[in-house]
């Protein structure tokens, strides 16, 4: 699944060690969708160095893809949406000074050209409109 919208809050870093012994590192962050009601997300990533990887800082425009996963701990149910990909929209090209944009901008002069044929190279394939 994916949601886009501007990172609103960025929460402490949780840390600890399992059972098992290994250590483990979370961040958790609040996303706020641009939908006509905007809704609040709050995900997560798990690993430090997932979370160094991503480097999420507030007031961001993001699109996460995330995966829901929902498990029971004595008799309650708790639910996570952890990212596994985190994308920054591409920036758009800056337009010239004068804020119009020319014939250069949209192709740029090294740029090949095509022509199009026009001509029918066969009669009969000619359509009638």
């Amino acid at each position: 699944m994916e949601i886009t919208g501007k990172i609103i809050a960025v929460l402490p870093e949780q840390s600890g060690v399992s059972k098992a012994g290994n250590e483990w590192k979370k961040q958790e962050y609040v996303l706020e969708t641009h939908d006509q009601y905007p809704k609040k997300v709050c995900f997560q990533i798990f690993g430090a160095d997932r979370i160094a990887q991503a480097a999420i800082q507030a007031g961001e425009e993001l699109t996460v893809s995330f995966d829901i996963d929902s498990r029971e701990w004595q008799g309650r149910w708790f639910t996570s949406i952890n990212a596994w990909k985190v994308e920054r929209p591409i920036a758009e090209a800056p337009a010239n000074a004068s804020g119009s944009i020319t014939p250069n901008d949209v192709m740029p002069s090294g740029a090949p050209t095509i022509t199009p044929d026009f001509n029918a190279s066969n009669p009969a394939d000619d359509l009638p409109f």
